[in-house]
């Protein structure tokens, strides 16, 4: 499962309403790729369309999905939205990270 934060749930909530995106029926996409500093990278979207092997959580009043690949990666996850000096941007406290980089972007297992 993939836990919202409250700061985190309320820029979903502006971002999915500026984007044209309803909150009550679409979804936020996490997933993982390869690329970064530390060899994997996070992704955020919005998106409509749930596939066949996605995993869906809803926590906080907010829609997620998952693929089937990038949640073993996220399980225990909790997304935050920080907008502190350093830069304004929603941040990934993954527990099962070894190792992240700088700017909190990418990670390794």
């Amino acid at each position: 499962m993939i836990k919202v934060s409250d700061t985190a749930k309320k820029k979903v909530i502006e971002l999915m309403s500026d984007d044209g995106f309803n909150t009550t029926t679409d979804f936020v996409r996490v997933g993982v790729k390869s690329g970064g500093c530390s060899g994997l990278s996070y992704d955020l979207k919005f998106d409509k369309e749930q596939k066949v092997d996605d995993k869906v959580f809803e926590d906080n009043g907010v829609k997620i999905i998952v693929d089937k690949k990038s949640f073993l990666y996220l399980i225990g996850t909790t997304l935050e939205y920080s907008g502190g000096l350093n830069g304004a941007g929603f941040v990934f406290n993954n527990p099962n990270a070894n190792r992240t980089c700088g700017c909190g972007e990418s990670f390794s297992l």
